[in-house]
């Protein structure tokens, strides 16, 4: 059996310098298009292009960030109420209640020899209860979260369907003229893995699309479509679970056009801006970082090494700082509200966090939008197994890179937690972890 690895390598070899000239059917070739508008930004983010992307045939975005250190500061300046809210997500915030949190990554990054660690524990009432950073790791630290990107992409459409912008539960023929004999799936289907479209597998050459930051959203999107639709593993809707893979690229392809803007646009305008993101962004990483094996690339966090793209890895494509995930999980604790700015609904967080996979048919891998609603063990696909803890409710996000979001409703806090390593080694960490946090949270909220 050919590797994904193998096949990565040799359209590695291949993708940059023959993709833009043979992905040649545009968005309007099918009679749509994404409205190319001045780029959303704010004093700490901006839009990059690339000066040689010009024989891709459409200008490529990046999200990018200028660390605080280059920022220019000016003699006299006024602290709005948003920026003194982001303040406290920007510092070390070291309790003596989290002694044992502290304790614990400290012994397992020097055991594992790993290159640091971060973690952020957010609190619904209490904002944040706990930043900290390990080697290299420190409040500006930018790192690529592989699957960890799942919640956040989700939530860009349940925004589209607060805003009346885009129906979860209507089919996306609706919305691309493109879907042929799959018009019928609905976007929640395409985010829940449940669309019967193949999920990510390590041996599938046929979406190879979704690793090629040449392509564009679009383009996959159409290529995708149509080699699902007579690809023979293609199930019925809402029958079998299938983990992440173009169904994602799906998605992401449908949300530029109900909203007639990119996927850069999107989440400068509904995460970026709100929430005062200084490090968010989305980018196509695997094959100019070579992050095809399975652990951590080779980068630092220098977002000139990012390729710019139209076509972000959706499932895996973002990068970001640990407050500024913070600021996300503290979104979802607060019923969908920034900075007293609404990102979702409380129907649209709740939404995201019901078992949609297990309610609607029976999967024994609990799944919703964006998150893993039972505990797992392991990572990834219906090979995930149901932990035995089954009186906590944690909902999960992990990462390929060992990045973990969780998140526990009832109980009113959130965490994440980022090594640069491997999806193994950061779900032992996280599992070291869990008993810990609580302990420390309770003892703070008594």
């Amino acid at each position: 059996m050919i590797s994904f690895r193998s096949i990565l390598s040799l359209v590695a070899v291949v993708s940059v310098t023959a993709c833009a000239g043979t992905n040649t059917v545009a968005t309007n070739s099918v009679g749509q298009e994404v409205d190319k508008a001045a780029p959303i930004t704010s004093d700490n983010v901006a839009l990059s292009k690339s000066e040689g992307a010009g024989d891709v045939g459409a200008t490529r975005t990046e999200t990018s960030v200028t660390p605080s250190s280059m920022v220019e500061q000016p003699t006299t300046t006024t602290t709005s109420e948003s920026e003194l809210a982001s303040i406290e997500y920007e510092v070390t915030k070291i309790p003596g209640s989290f002694s044992a949190v502290t304790a614990a990554v400290e012994s397992f990054v020097a055991e594992k020899n790993l290159n640091g660690a971060g973690l952020i524990v957010v609190d619904r009432d209490r904002g944040v209860r706990y930043h900290n950073h390990w080697g290299e790791f420190s409040t500006d630290r930018i790192s690529l979260i592989a699957s960890t990107s799942k919640v956040i992409s989700a939530g860009v459409l349940v925004h589209l369907h607060d805003q009346g912008l885009l129906d979860l539960e209507a089919p996306i023929g609706d919305v691309v003229d493109y879907a042929g004999r799959l018009s019928n799936i609905t976007s929640s289907q395409l985010l829940s893995g449940s669309s019967g479209i193949p999920g990510l597998r390590a041996d599938d050459p046929l979406y190879i699309c979704m690793f090629l930051p040449t392509s564009s959203l679009q383009q996959c999107a159409i290529e995708g479509l149509s080699v699902a639709a007579s690809d023979p593993r293609t199930v019925s809707p809402d029958t079998e679970f299938r983990y992440g893979g173009i169904q994602l690229q799906i998605a992401g392809a449908v949300a530029e056009i109900a909203s007639g803007k990119s996927w850069a646009e999107l989440i400068d305008e509904i995460y970026v801006e709100p929430c005062d993101l200084r490090s968010l962004g989305y980018t196509n990483p695997w094959i100019p970082l070579g992050a095809i094996s399975g652990s951590y690339p080779d980068w630092d966090g220098d977002l000139s090494l990012l390729p710019p793209t139209d076509n972000p890895h959706i499932g895996g494509g973002a990068y970001v700082t640990t407050g500024d995930y913070g600021k996300l999980l503290s979104m979802h604790l607060n019923g969908g509200k920034c900075n007293g700015q609404e990102v979702l609904s409380p129907g649209g967080v709740d939404l995201m966090q019901r078992n949609r996979s297990g309610e609607t048919y029976g999967s024994p891998v609990g799944y919703g939008l964006g998150w893993w609603t039972h505990e797992i063990v392991g990572y990834g696909g219906s090979t995930a197994q149901p932990s035995d803890q089954k009186n906590v409710i944690r909902l999960r996000d992990p990462g390929l890179y060992g990045s973990t979001a969780w998140i526990q409703p009832e109980d009113g806090f959130a965490v994440y937690l980022v090594v640069e390593s491997t999806s193994n080694v950061g779900n032992q960490l996280a599992q070291k972890l869990y008993p810990l946090v609580e302990a420390a949270v309770s003892v703070i909220n008594d």
